[in-house]
């Protein structure tokens, strides 16, 4: 079964993040405000067919996080095809291609946003994938397509510490989709869009900058606007993507363009608890009237932030082990904004080596024993922290 089709409308779902929506970001995401959808970071589809096995964790997942859709990078429709049997092998509900990352290193390669400039290599890559899925829904084996067994292996012990080690004995194809951006160097969305929508993908998600733009400037909903007519009656989902920074703008931005729902990206870190209201916010959107909707600022109190801060740390804990726990520094810093003596608390976050750590901060946050400088002091007026690729 396609998940897309199930949905409720409109999608309102978390977007994939390089470096930031890993298994435990997602799965605190899922308890706290879960989203519609959920997409891992991107993987390279070299790594998934030749890497060692911790080039891997991209791909663990919980069963909480479900719809959960796998993301690919790459430009060689033969590994596309193989890495596909293992995103079915390792039982997503979904496989995304990433054709919209700006990062110099993977665009200058001919991946990620470096594929709008070759539509037809995007295509290419957009009919294997989907023929790998085919063949290994019809019965076909990792071994048979090219896996070497110590591969299979890895694949089997991520199934078996998730609780599902007989995956691969229950077979269905799963849906394709890509996420993208508006443009190369300039905003081409019709003759772009036609590419994509010709391989009839089940979804399109869409951010609205260049790949020239980065992260810079705002996002074109405009052009999103313009790329959902394009899509429209062809039967692919359209999502837009970019700068929306609460569910009230997520229903202003779904009104005004027509998109069949929209992915948030950072306006959800430190904030898991971002999607609890998205309910709220689709009744919004399905009116007939122009009826305002009330601003959805989430104001959580501190005790809960800390529990729900400690309770990711763990988690990221529990899925990565300890030696990696300085991973988690980022997210943890990103729950330090908007309360008294943020900044004192963010400036340790940045330093903390464990979940024990952690605690002992916490606790000397609450009983006011936690020192603070004049520099930490002046930063306390922050409201946001800085944006994530």
């Amino acid at each position: 079964m396609n998940f897309w089709e199930t949905l409720p409308r409109p999608v309102i779902g978390l977007a994939p993040m390089d470096g930031v929506t890993d298994a435990g970001f997602r799965s605190i995401v899922a308890r706290q405000g879960r989203p519609d959808v959920i997409f891992t970071e991107f993987t390279h589809v070299h790594d998934v067919c030749y890497g060692p096995e911790h080039l891997l964790d991209t791909l663990i997942y919980s069963e909480i996080e479900r719809p959960i859709v796998a993301q690919l990078y790459g430009n060689d429709p033969d590994l596309f095809y193989r890495a596909a049997y293992a995103v079915c092998e390792l039982g997503f509900d979904g496989l995304d291609i990433n054709m919209g990352c700006p990062s110099k290193s993977v665009a200058s390669s001919g991946s990620g946003a470096g594929l709008i400039r070759t539509p037809e290599l995007a295509r290419a890559i957009l009919r294997a994938a989907k023929r790998g899925i085919e063949d290994w829904a019809s019965g076909r084996t990792l071994e048979q397509a090219g896996f070497h067994p110590e591969k299979v292996a890895a694949f089997h012990r991520i199934n078996e510490r998730r609780g599902d080690g007989a995956r691969g004995e229950r077979r269905r194809a799963i849906p394709l989709s890509v996420k993208t951006r508006i443009g190369y160097d300039a905003v081409m969305v019709e003759p772009w869009l036609e590419q994509l929508v010709a391989e009839h993908p089940a979804a399109i998600s869409l951010h609205g900058r260049t790949l020239r733009q980065m992260y810079r400037g705002l996002a074109d909903w405009s052009a999103i606007a313009r790329a959902a007519r394009v899509v429209g009656g062809t039967g692919v989902l359209l999502f837009g993507n970019g700068d929306i920074q609460s569910l009230h703008e997520a229903a202003a931005r779904i009104r005004e363009t027509g998109v069949d729902g929209v992915l948030v990206g950072r306006a959800v870190l430190g904030a898991p608890w971002f999607f609890k209201e998205k309910e709220r916010t689709r009744k919004f959107v399905q009116r007939t009237n122009e009826a305002g909707i009330e601003r959805d600022e989430q104001d959580v109190p501190l005790s809960r932030r800390f529990a729900v801060l400690l309770d990711h740390a763990r988690q990221f804990e529990a899925f990565y082990g300890p030696n990696r726990f300085y991973r988690m520094r980022k997210h943890l810093a990103w729950y330090c904004k908007g309360f008294p003596r943020a900044a004192a608390l963010r400036a340790r976050m940045v330093r903390v080596s464990s979940v024990g750590e952690l605690e002992s901060i916490l606790e000397d946050y609450l009983n006011d024993r936690l020192p603070i400088t004049m520099a930490e002091a002046g930063e306390d007026e922050l409201k946001s922290v800085s944006r994530c690729g």
